[in-house]
């Protein structure tokens, strides 16, 4: 199954993600099919910053969302 879902950048204690779309089986830092956004939790409030056309592309291709990152895409008000 093909995942919309966080990856970890950052460093310690400093946490950085970005959204990307990947096969579920592959491990979370792993291989992923392509980067339709990024997250920084540090800043108040978050920033979140997504390529709207992908993650629409993708959406309707049938990628399922995190839980996470399903409330980031409601939040900029693309799901």
């Amino acid at each position: 199954m093909v995942k919309m879902r966080l990856k970890r950048i950052g460093m310690k204690k400093a946490p950085y993600y970005r959204i990307v779309v990947a096969d579920s089986r592959y491990p979370r830092n792993g291989r992923f099919i392509e980067e339709v956004g990024s997250y920084d939790p540090n800043t108040d409030p978050g920033t979140v910053k997504f390529n709207e056309e992908a993650a629409k592309k993708w959406l309707a291709n049938g990628a399922q969302p995190t839980e996470t990152v399903a409330k980031l895409l409601k939040q900029a008000g693309i799901q």
